[in-house]
């Protein structure tokens, strides 16, 4: 199936909080969407499109200071284990370089195993940072230079 990598538009971010729970399971991250992003930053807001639909996604921006800053990245349910996550990093790091980015940057919830573990292996490094998000609210904090090249990265044909 093919699959592209396109900016995201207003309706697909309806679609992506329509299909909210196909991405998040149980967790209920609808506030962490914001219409703003898409409409500010679109071309560092990406869809991964196929036939069947949205495949995933992911919303960020570059910051003044040159960070690309991943805001959410997901993928739809039947679309894990596939390399998506890695495709769409990669076409974030690719749109966040085009705006003068040198790094990347994202952040989860310390108790986000899963998250961690597919940064790690996206080559960031981990820093757990103490009140990040607000006294006693620790987050763990994502970093990696750029250029992206994530290890055992191959584009699919």
């Amino acid at each position: 199936m093919e699959i592209d990598m396109t900016p995201a538009g207003v309706a697909d971010f309806h679609q992506v909080l329509a299909d909210h729970s196909r991405y998040w399971g149980e967790r209920d991250l609808r506030s962490l969407h914001l219409l703003a992003m898409v409409r500010e930053f679109g071309s560092t807001c990406l869809v991964a499109r196929a036939e069947d639909g949205l495949r995933g996604y992911v919303f960020g921006f570059v910051t003044p200071d040159g960070t690309g800053y991943a805001h959410l990245i997901a993928t739809r349910d039947d679309a894990r284990g596939t390399g998506l996550g890695r495709r769409l990093y990669a076409a974030f790091a690719e749109a966040a370089e085009r705006q003068g980015a040198r790094r990347l940057k994202a952040i989860t919830s310390v108790g986000n195993t899963g998250s961690i573990a597919f940064h790690r292996g996206l080559g960031f490094d981990v820093k757990i940072t103490e009140d990040y998000d607000g006294p006693g609210r620790a987050m763990a904090v994502f970093r990696r230079e750029l250029p992206f090249a994530p290890p055992h990265f191959r584009t699919p044909a």
